[in-house]
């Protein structure tokens, strides 16, 4: 199958090819030339486990990829997972369920498909003829980091850098990627925040002189963000699943439609939902969850996508985020696969920060999509009045996707069963989780956790424990102006 870009540059041949790059030649993000249709293969999924069902909807895009090595290497990446279940399926009440996707190493629901991303990556490497070593570079918001991280560690011909805003993560966080072990790994904090990280990445990726200054050290550059598609395709997979296991569970008959809330930041696990949906997963509505920097919500509402606002530093960092580039992808496909257009509209972005599409454009949207934002004081009672209410604890990410469902549920007449998308442990979000329960402030992590635990009866995770006696090994500050020289001197 051939990859195309959102900017109309040149096409590769492969997915291979695609995940190996990471990004496109034009600074476009890779997009598959076809949906593959696997409505007529669903039932076949029903009877499959996470791994068997991971490795048929990544085999209907990677089709040079052997499909035993593929299933073999699902197994092995989700055998990491607690209980061997990376996306358990909870009822919470009556048509209400949460998808929790925090079982992975990290604890994030980015380990779905960051535990699984270093064989497609060295696979597609392999297959498009790539013998150079391999840098990944990688904007964190707090959890892809640690995730990349430990997936990368220790794999020949893989070097990785991850840059995550200095004070724009949890302090849970930034010990999980500070302490992080690996003689191929780096972690920088950069000034700033997740944008500045992300655009500096960017401009790495799409600065030919620098990617040359690579080539004669006999380095090539990919990436581990969701813009990379070896990163984003995994997670279409755990929706497909979520189905299943509705119907399994006969808590839908097969053929029902289901609604998704997702918190959503950079909108790569959302826009997973949507490319579920064009492959032929009975999906309602995709509700996309914001919190306080609500620029999807206001893109949603108005049509047009401006980042000239203020940022804000919230209790669900992985989602304080203005530049969601995943976008791209979806109005990519709302524009009729116009390149040009998108390419223009990126351009805009840039020069201006601020694009705006078409009324038919969003009205197209709308039939797909719901958007709406909570503010942070509603998400602290959401986790104290769920807790009450249920005795299950939430994130403080998966908080803000609850209380955006309520107003989902009351302004929308569906009958339809709801699917909330859990992206994290609660434990990496401690002191905040514990503050809304019992309106006590604990900075320190560590004493934050054991206070929780008490409080919830839920045991603090072992990855957790870990961290404490762990030795920290990256303390570098840089500005992101810095951060060129700075993969240079790792490369060497």
């Amino acid at each position: 199958m051939n990859f195309i870009s959102t900017r109309g540059g040149n096409s590769v041949d492969s997915a291979a090819r695609a995940i190996a790059q990471g990004l496109a030649d034009d600074g476009g993000l890779f997009v598959p030339e076809r949906f593959p249709d696997l409505s007529k293969n669903l039932k076949d999924m029903l009877d499959m486990d996470y791994p068997e069902r991971a490795a048929f909807v990544l085999s209907s895009f990677l089709e040079e990829y052997d499909k035993q090595g593929l299933l073999e290497a699902c197994k092995k990446a989700y055998g990491k997972f607690e209980e061997g279940d990376a996306a358990p399926l909870i009822k919470i009440d009556d048509k209400f369920y949460i998808l929790e996707l925090f079982h992975g190493p990290t604890l994030a629901f980015k380990d779905i498909a960051l535990t699984i991303l270093p064989y497609l990556l060295r696979e597609g490497a392999n297959k498009a003829g790539i013998k150079e070593e391999i840098l990944i570079l990688v904007a964190t918001s707090g959890d892809t980091g640690k995730a990349a991280l430990e997936g990368f560690k220790d794999q020949d011909g893989i070097k990785i850098t991850v840059f995550y805003p200095d004070e724009g993560v949890s302090d849970m966080q930034k010990l999980q990627m500070s302490t992080q072990e690996g003689e191929n790994v780096n972690v920088i904090a950069v000034k700033g925040n997740f944008d500045d990280c992300q655009t500096a990445v960017k401009n790495i990726f799409t600065n030919k002189e620098y990617i040359e200054t690579l080539k004669k050290q006999n380095v090539v550059l990919s990436s581990a963000n969701s813009i990379n598609f070896g990163r984003l395709s995994p997670q279409i997979a755990y929706y497909f699943s979520a189905y299943c296991d509705l119907v399994n569970g006969e808590e839908i008959e097969f053929g029902d439609v289901v609604d998704f809330v997702v918190p959503t930041g950079n909108f790569g696990n959302i826009l997973a939902g949507y490319y579920a949906k064009q492959m032929g997963l009975p999906v309602g509505k995709l509700v996309c969850a914001s919190n306080d920097n609500k620029i999807l919500t206001d893109f949603f509402t108005t049509g047009s996508y401006d980042v000239n606002r203020e940022f804000f530093k919230t209790i669900s960092p992985s989602m304080d985020i203005l530049i969601s580039s995943n976008l791209e992808r979806l109005i990519f496909e709302f524009s009729g696969r116009d390149a040009e257009l998108t390419k223009k509209r990126m351009e805009e972005l840039k020069k201006d920060g601020i694009y705006n599409i078409s009324e038919e454009e969003k009205e197209a949207i709308e039939k797909e999509f719901y958007a709406d934002f909570t503010s942070e004081d509603a998400s602290r009672n959401t986790i104290k009045n769920f807790f009450e209410d249920y005795d299950y604890a939430l994130d403080t990410h998966t908080a803000v996707a609850v209380e955006v469902s309520y107003g989902y549920q009351s302004t929308v007449d569906t009958d339809n069963a709801l699917v909330i998308v859990s992206t994290a442990s609660p434990y990496k979000f401690a002191a905040d989780v514990l503050k809304s329960l019992t309106g006590k402030e604990e900075n320190d992590p560590f004493k934050a956790s054991e206070k929780l635990e008490k409080e919830t009866a839920m045991p603090i995770p072992e990855k957790i424990k870990e961290l404490k006696n762990k030795p920290v090994r990256f303390t570098k500050v840089l500005k992101s102006d810095e951060l060129f020289e700075e993969v240079l001197n790792f490369v060497k």
